[in-house]
């Protein structure tokens, strides 16, 4: 796309304010795993209680997608991220004073609104402001500065709770996040001067709520791409934000600063993978589908690492093996931009939204599944039986086998003439 210098400098000041936003979404997402311990501890939940309340974010945040992508389509992505913003404060400093599970379920849930239409609404705003082929690189680029997020829920995380405590530590955010919502607010312009996408809307484009979803759900590829979402993230955030901590930590006896800092690699992998995805897959792949199924069979083999073998490697071998599950996790970013190839422009926003339905329901379900497992052996806080962790990754494990079966029989979207 042409732009003239202002309007390429105003695109990436959104850009990067955008950004601040996301990486806030990130640290929610994944801060319990270093926490779970502190939280369990204080508030005495079993680890079926730990794991429904590390889900319930990721639920309400999946249910939130479908009617927040009409809402992102029609009252742009500047308004919907800052209103949802103002949700995300009001949770995160509620978290910090929580005393009860029920307290701390609230405030989860509203971060899980507040944080649902952030990086959806975002990338439909980046489908005005940038082309096509632009589309893919600002997206990855995208999660990768919101890794920054991951980054900090990890070691830096650890160190704080131990310095000052958890609810110190994430009263702070909850400061942070106001200030970011105000700036967002203030600094966001939906679209450019010049639409880019005019051309790819028609004469008479399809506006409705129900037409834009009998479009995208009559779609048989969505629902393929939709079940690898899935299992995508449901296998990234079952390690990353909640059950890679007491695996570490109870498994292999590592201690939480330790803990944090070997989730930090699979953070390190996921960020140096998102930046140069797209570059993979125009220049090797030459397909956004082939990198997906790739790196998700790259991501399958390394997952299972924790039904055992992981615990005989030694600690710099296993860094390195968190680092490759980063780098290979990055290649669910593909996702994004096979919808943005797979629908017109207009409908764009409630095409990403439903698609997000698929990824949060799956970081929802596997955690709480998870939960149940562990659970059943009897395990508490502080300790968890080895084959109870072990059993419990096979369910993550197992889904994302059959959902790298059935995507491979989806059709390539995306043009890399």
């Amino acid at each position: 796309m042409s732009s003239s210098p202002s309007q390429n400098r105003k695109r990436w000041t959104i850009f990067a304010t955008l950004a601040l936003m996301y990486i806030l979404v990130y640290f929610y997402r994944v801060s319990l795993a270093v926490v779970a311990g502190d939280i369990s501890r204080e508030l005495h939940l079993t680890p079926e209680q730990l794991g429904t309340l590390s889900g319930v974010m990721f639920y309400t945040y999946a249910a939130a997608q479908l009617p927040l992508g009409p809402m992102i389509d029609r009252l742009g992505s500047r308004l919907v991220i800052s209103g949802c913003g103002v949700l995300t404060t009001c949770g995160g400093i509620l978290f910090s004073q929580a005393d009860t599970l029920a307290v701390a379920m609230i405030a989860r849930m509203l971060i899980g609104i507040g944080t649902a239409s952030v990086l959806m609404a975002t990338f439909t705003l980046f489908s005005h402001w940038f082309d096509k082929k632009e589309f893919g690189r600002v997206s990855g680029f995208m999660v990768a500065l919101g890794n920054i997020g991951n980054l900090a829920a990890t070691a830096p995380l650890a160190l704080a709770v131990g310095a000052f405590g958890w609810r110190n530590s994430f009263l702070t955010v909850g400061a942070v996040q106001a200030l970011i919502t105000l700036l967002v607010f203030s600094r966001v312009q939906d679209k450019p001067d010049r639409c880019i996408a005019q051309e790819e809307a028609g004469p008479n484009p399809k506006t409705t709520m129900i037409d834009a979803w009998s479009d995208i759900f009559g779609t048989r590829d969505f629902w393929l791409l939709g079940v690898l979402s899935f299992s995508w993230y449901g296998n990234y955030l079952a390690l990353q934000a909640l059950w890679g901590g007491p695996y570490l930590m109870e498994v292999l006896h590592l201690s939480r600063e330790a803990t944090g800092s070997m989730l930090m690699f699979t953070s390190f992998g996921f960020i140096v993978g998102s930046s140069f995805i797209d570059v993979i897959a125009r220049r090797f792949f030459k397909s956004y589908k082939r990198t997906l199924l790739v790196g998700q069979l790259a991501l399958l083999l390394l997952m299972t690492a924790f039904l055992g073998w992981a615990e005989a490697l030694p600690q710099p071998l296993l860094a390195g093996v968190f680092f490759v599950i980063g780098l290979a996790v990055s290649s669910g970013v593909m996702i994004y931009p096979i919808i943005r190839s797979m629908f017109p422009v207009g409908i764009v926003g409630t095409a990403l939204t439903s698609l997000n339905f698929y990824v949060l329901m799956g970081a929802a379900v596997t955690q709480q599944v998870m939960g149940i497992i562990v659970g059943a052996y009897g395990g508490t806080a502080g300790n968890i039986p080895a084959g109870a962790l072990q059993t419990a990754f096979m369910f993550p494990i197992v889904c994302l086998a059959l959902s790298i079966a059935l995507y491979s029989r989806a059709r390539e979207y995306g043009n890399f003439n």
